[in-house]
């Protein structure tokens, strides 16, 4: 099971340098949540049409970190952190983050959940 969540978490990576929006629908859950730096939430939703009108482009991405821990067959918490390449106003920066993501298996398959 861990294999199949770690395999979610580097095809959103991916899926998120590419712009790949149909890929992005499956990994995110419809209830999906983000938080930017300063808090502000992003459903889902504000995320891929952040991501589709180019308001910010994931350039590169780089995992320095994760756990992965099983809550039963159906549920996962994840601790990591990332260094990601970002364009956003213009303007390139590298962004450090850590974070806490819940996946949940529907139908058979991991999404991440916030």
């Amino acid at each position: 099971m861990k294999e199949q969540i770690l395999e979610l978490f580097e095809e959103g990576d991916r899926t998120l340098i590419a712009v790949d929006i149909a890929e992005l629908s499956r990994i995110f859950a419809h209830d999906y949540v983000q938080y930017d730096e300063s808090g502000r939430a992003f459903s889902k939703q504000e995320l891929v049409n952040n991501l589709s009108c180019s308001t910010i482009r994931y350039l590169a991405g780089r995992s320095t970190g994760r756990r992965i821990r099983l809550l039963g067959e159906d549920v996962a918490i994840v601790h990591g952190s990332e260094e990601d390449e970002i364009e956003q106003g213009g303007k390139r920066s590298l962004i450090r983050y850590v974070y806490t993501d819940i996946v949940m298996r529907r139908d058979g398959k991991w999404q991440s959940e916030a």
